[in-house]
């Protein structure tokens, strides 16, 4: 089953009377329970593909299809709620909030829903568990390393059971060692729960890891290619 769905995909930015084109015509299928990296050096694109397919940015031009819904089609407030239902986000400065525990954290977008405080708690703390962080569960996020926070943020991401979790530069500050363990993590969940992954990165040490990696360049897709094998 596709999950996203993007055809001549363009986004440019203006500055002053200069036209700059982040995106050139890119076309991609995601299908359930994929893990693809979408990988590239600083600026080709990569984080404004992922806000695009995020719903968290609106494209120059061309399509945005996510299951049987375009993107073109829904207001503002539809987008709020279907990124919220069916989209989970990990980004690379966590955005924990940091007055709340991790539990808190994890808790926030079930209660968002409007989801009870009883079962809202009973699946975060799930979540803190699968991500062997339910000894930390108290804790703010100051007193936690940034891969514990990270597990944090990721625990965040799958409290909906979104159908797919969109992760930008998830390892950008991490050392080599807790990178190597977050990209394991978010591996070992896509197995367990089925969710599709893309996860931005311009460290190619990573890419063995993954079903399917899409080089970026200039804002196009230079290759998209299957891994065989992985590590």
């Amino acid at each position: 089953m596709t999950v996203v769905e993007t055809q001549k995909l363009q986004k440019s930015y203006h500055f002053g009377d200069t036209e700059v084109q982040a995106l050139r015509k890119v076309d991609l299928t995601i299908s359930e329970s994929e893990f693809v990296a979408i990988w590239g050096p600083s600026g080709s694109g990569k984080s404004t593909l992922c806000n695009l397919i995020g719903l968290l940015d609106d494209p120059t031009s061309g399509e945005i299809t996510l299951g049987d819904k375009s993107a073109a089609h829904l207001s503002d407030a539809q987008k709020s709620d279907f990124r919220n239902s069916t989209i989970g986000f990990v980004f690379q400065n966590f955005n924990l909030i940091p007055v709340l525990s991790a539990l808190e954290n994890v808790m926030l977008p079930l209660q968002i829903q409007g989801v009870g405080n009883a079962e809202a708690r009973e699946r975060a703390l799930s979540l803190l568990d699968e991500v062997d962080l339910s000894d930390r569960s108290g804790h703010r996020p100051q007193k936690m390393s940034g891969g514990q926070q990270q597990r944090v943020a990721i625990a965040r991401a799958l409290v909906t059971e979104p159908v797919l979790v969109i992760a930008d530069e998830p390892t950008a500050n991490l050392d080599t060692e807790n990178a190597n363990l977050i990209i394991d993590l978010m591996r070992k969940v896509n197995q367990s729960r089925g969710a599709a992954f893309i996860f931005s990165t311009h460290d190619d040490r990573l890419l063995d890891r993954v079903d399917r990696k899409v080089h970026l360049q200039d804002g196009e897709i230079l290759e998209d290619e299957l891994v065989t094998s992985i590590s």
